[in-house]
């Protein structure tokens, strides 16, 4: 998939353009993440920060901790989230999370950037900073089994999906229980549950 360059009132266009179902891929992350009313959050890739303001829309009470590698999109994050709640930090996939512990973790169109055995290495540390019973929801490229359900384009460099059932069992793997919440094409969303059970803040 290639970069796209930040401007708030053209994003979800160009994106809506490279991944016809990009809009419907947001609504099923936000339909995963409503099930469980996280309290707080970490977005790994948080990006423009869109996907997470519709997180917030939806959960008035959330706070959000938003990483991203590129500063760039840090900056037109800050723009579209507000500030009292939410922290945007610079941070890589393949740096150690932040602590939490955190009531769900989410990603959005950033997971495919790492190879295998690199978001198998992923979902093993977002297991470790899950709350009991807490809830880490994927939403990204996957490799279908069909080559003909491939419509998004990818640079085979930097863009590196798996198929999906390979994430399942790395899923599997971490001590988290995924299920596919939504899948189209060459996009999914995935809902992975960690074993325990999560005290309630009010």
């Amino acid at each position: 998939m290639s970069d796209f360059a930040w401007d708030p009132d053209t994003y979800l266009e160009v994106m809506a353009e490279e991944i016809p179902d990009y809009p419907r891929l947001q609504q099923e992350l936000v339909a995963a993440v409503v099930e469980v009313v996280p309290q707080t959050i970490l977005d790994l890739g948080v990006g423009s920060g869109l996907t997470a303001r519709r997180v917030a829309e939806a959960l008035p009470q959330t706070h959000i901790l938003g990483i991203d590698e590129s500063e760039e999109m840090l900056i037109g994050a800050s723009r579209v989230l507000a500030p009292d709640r939410t922290t945007l930090a610079y941070g890589r996939l393949q740096d150690p999370l932040p602590e939490g512990p955190f009531d769900l973790v989410m990603s959005t169109l950033a997971v495919h950037h790492l190879d295998g055995a690199g978001k198998a290495d992923l979902f093993s540390r977002i297991e470790q900073v899950l709350v009991p019973g807490g809830r880490f929801v994927l939403a990204d490229l996957v490799v279908p089994p069909d080559p003909a359900d491939v419509i998004t384009p990818i640079d085979g460099v930097i863009d590196t999906p798996s198929p999906l059932a390979e994430q399942l069992e790395w899923l599997s793997e971490a001590g988290l229980t995924p299920r596919v919440t939504w899948q189209h094409r060459d996009l999914a969303v995935v809902a992975a549950d960690k074993i325990g059970q999560r005290h309630r803040r009010d």
